[in-house]
C-alpha cells in the first residue's frame, strides 16, 4: 500500500510552495524591471550629440530592446512553470517524476522548484 503512494508529505509541499511563491515574487519583479526597459522610449538625453553617435545608439538601443523582450518572455515562462507547480502541490501530484513517477529528490526540486522529470528521466532524454 505505502509503496504506491509516493509523494511528498504536507510539511514538504508547504516548504516547496514558499520557496515557489519567493521565486514568483522574485522573477514578477526581474519581469517588470525587463518590460519597463523596453517599453519605455526615453532617449537619455541624446538629442544634443553628434548625429553619427546617434545611429550606433540607436542600433545598440534596438538591440537591447530586443534582448529584454527575449529575456521577457523566458520569464514569463518561468513564472508559468512556477504557477503550474503551484497547482501540482495543491493536487499533492508536486515533486513526482512524470516519467518514471518517482520522488524527484529534494535538493533538485529546491534548486529547479518547477522541475517535473527527475535527474534519471531527464538524463534518458
Amino acid at each position: 500500500m505505502a509503496e504506491n503512494m509516493v509523494k511528498y508529505s504536507d510539511e514538504d509541499l508547504q516548504e516547496f510552495k514558499e520557496i515557489i511563491l519567493k521565486k514568483i515574487e522574485r522573477a514578477e519583479e526581474d519581469l517588470a524591471l525587463l518590460e519597463s526597459s523596453y517599453k519605455n522610449d526615453a532617449n537619455n538625453g541624446t538629442d544634443d550629440t553628434a548625429p553619427t553617435f546617434k545611429s550606433f545608439d540607436e542600433g545598440a538601443d534596438t538591440m537591447a530592446k530586443e534582448a529584454n523582450v527575449q529575456l521577457a518572455i523566458r520569464q514569463e515562462k518561468f513564472i508559468r512553470d512556477l504557477k503550474n507547480a503551484l497547482l501540482r502541490i495543491e493536487n499533492k501530484t508536486y515533486g513526482i517524476c512524470r516519467v518514471t513517477g518517482k520522488l524527484i529528490q529534494k535538493e533538485r526540486l529546491k534548486l529547479v522548484p518547477h522541475a517535473t522529470l527527475s535527474i534519471e528521466a531527464k538524463r534518458q532524454q
